[in-house]
């Protein structure tokens, strides 16, 4: 298990283990970025008040995905399956919200040394958000944007595939999963902010991406 400790010292430490740097032609890179915005009928005050007490409803918002409190800025998160010809795995990353910035939120991957030992040397995970809050008048938003890379070390005979082809399918799938996750989370969150304030919710608008 992670320790507040280590989240406080180096909150902007890479978690996984480091496939990203290997040289490896068993290991791919498949990269995604998804951003969308939420519309929020309550004051950006009201709004960050809401973002900041994140404890509250991360976890609540994040289902049916496996959430995990590790100090009290972080959580290790399950994404779900991720596979490519017959290949699955299913990450596990440690998070950190980062306090607000002048309405800017951030969260970062840190060091989930509470993931499966038999996963070690298998993935590596980038995932690197931000939220910021701007007020318009009667209406705030809060626009989401996400960067995410999976390193994936796949069985030896995928490589005697063409790369292209090896590549693109799972570019395609990951995007799928990233769409789908964080459509499902930024309405959650939308859904969860107005029903904890007793407002009418807006009507799901259509991703950007």
């Amino acid at each position: 298990m992670l320790s507040t400790a280590s989240l406080d010292q180096d909150p902007t430490a890479s978690g996984g283990s480091q496939l990203r740097y290997s040289d490896d032609p068993q290991v791919r890179r498949y990269a995604s970025a998804f951003a969308d915005v939420m519309e929020m009928r309550g004051s950006a005050r009201l709004v960050s008040d809401y973002l900041d007490d994140h404890g509250s409803w991360f976890r609540r918002c994040a289902a049916p995905m496996t959430v995990e409190a590790i100090g009290s800025q972080g959580y290790t998160l399950t994404l779900g399956t991720f596979g490519n010809f017959g290949f699955e795995v299913e990450p596990t990353i440690g998070l950190q919200l980062l306090p607000q910035d002048q309405g800017l939120y951030r969260i970062l991957t840190v060091p989930n040394q509470g993931g499966d030992p038999n996963l070690e040397g298998l993935y590596d995970v980038d995932f690197n958000a931000s939220l910021r809050v701007e007020e318009t008048g009667p209406l705030t938003l809060v626009r989401w944007q996400l960067d995410l890379s999976v390193w994936i070390r796949l069985p030896g005979v995928i490589t005697l595939l063409p790369v292209g082809l090896v590549q693109s399918s799972g570019d395609h799938l990951l995007r799928q999963i990233v769409r789908q996750v964080s459509r499902k989370l930024t309405w959650k969150v939308q859904e969860d902010f107005h029903s904890s304030q007793g407002l009418e919710c807006p009507p799901r608008r259509q991703s950007q991406f």
